[in-house]
């Protein structure tokens, strides 16, 4: 904050609140005030005094009310209320301009987005987004325990729909049973509050880049491919995860062993240091085939956060960044392969966060 000459962060989203206070919303109407000098400020409903109290670093608890008989504005307005008192003072104040996408609260279903007047409000503000992304990128040892967590619960929720899955089984079947998984078993975890899913399935020709689940039938011999996403009191996993029922087709074989080839090529070449454009290419050259999408971010308090290695972009990998590492190939017409799990960057190179086998699992 020093070196962007900052006087103070005001942030909104529930990822960045969470990042500097522990504190993850209920309904994302919360705000944080975060000065280079002195106590931050959290700014929660009154609905979520008990849970402030229990999770929050900040001593300076500002609540709002949710309902006010004097006061027909939505919540928001009166967090601003209380973040422009909170920001009173200082000087330069860094906003989060340029917040291309935010996690989710804890209610997840109707995501809380701020109005103009919440910008306006602070006129001379500054772009803090930059400062925050380069932040969050390094991760904490408290961070990456939360994160170990949500690969575990990720893991064993993947062990148990394996258990369960069979021919004829649809995809929104076996998500449900992997969800369930999620949201009953990691919840009920002693050290997690609320563990959330979040998935897409696909089963053999339904795997493509981006689509959502549909009622294709798990077929022997063929891929399921599992997009999942765990959420553990607001720290994220990302996976790929593969399934198959029976002895895998052998086009699918000879997929697979091309594509994990340039997926450790990719593990191997990471590690402290190492240009994040050279990995780019790299998996690209190798796959000899342009996924469209990122091979490559970061994880933490989002299921997707800088880093973003790109073949046009710069940076090298530092240590304790969290990745998520994904490259896919995919046929046209349908079908195909993508693999992913998330490492932590140490001195030597990567550990994978998830027990959890890569490639294709047989059931």
């Amino acid at each position: 904050m020093a070196e962007e000459g900052l006087d103070a962060l005001v942030v909104r989203a529930p990822d960045n609140v969470l990042y500097l206070t522990n504190f993850w919303g209920m309904k994302g109407y919360d705000a944080c005030v975060f000065p280079r000098d002195g106590e931050p400020v959290l700014i929660c409903l009154e609905a979520s005094a008990e849970d402030a109290a229990r999770t929050a670093w900040t001593e300076d608890v500002r609540l709002v009310r949710g309902y006010a008989a004097d006061d027909p504005r939505p919540v928001p307005a009166r967090t601003l209320d209380a973040a422009v008192e909170a920001a009173r003072g200082f000087g330069r104040v860094g906003l989060e301009l340029s917040l291309g996408t935010q996690a989710s609260d804890r209610m997840v279903g109707e995501p809380t987005t701020f109005t103009r007047a919440w910008f306006d409000a602070f006129p001379d503000a500054a772009d803090g987004t930059p400062l925050l992304n380069r932040a969050r990128a390094i991760k904490t040892e408290q961070e990456v325990a939360r994160l170990r967590i949500a690969n575990e619960i990720a893991c064993q929720a993947m062990h148990h729909v394996r258990s369960r899955l069979e021919p004829g089984m649809k995809e929104s079947q076996a998500a449900a049973i992997w969800q369930g998984y999620v949201h009953g078993e990691g919840t009920a975890r002693d050290d997690v509050e609320l563990a959330l899913p979040f998935s897409l399935v696909w089963a053999g020709k339904g795997i493509k880049t981006f689509t959502a689940t549909g009622d294709r039938p798990v077929v022997e011999g063929e891929p399921v491919l599992f997009e999942i996403w765990v959420c553990a009191d607001g720290y994220w996993a990302d996976h790929t995860k593969n399934l198959v029922v029976g002895e895998l087709a052998p086009a699918y074989a000879e997929l697979e062993e091309r594509l994990m080839s340039v997926y450790n090529s990719a593990l191997d070449f990471i590690r402290p240091g190492a240009s994040m454009p050279e990995l780019d290419v790299l998996v690209r050259d190798g796959l000899a085939y342009e996924p469209s999408h990122p091979i490559c971010h970061g994880v933490g308090a989002r299921a997707h956060e800088p880093p973003y290695p790109h073949q046009a972009g710069g940076g090298t990998f530092e240590a304790s960044m969290v990745l998520a590492v994904e490259p896919g190939v995919y046929w046209e017409g349908g079908g195909g392969l993508r693999v992913e799990d998330n490492f932590l960057v140490t001195t030597d190179g990567l550990e994978k966060l998830s027990a959890f086998p890569d490639g294709i699992v047989r059931c």
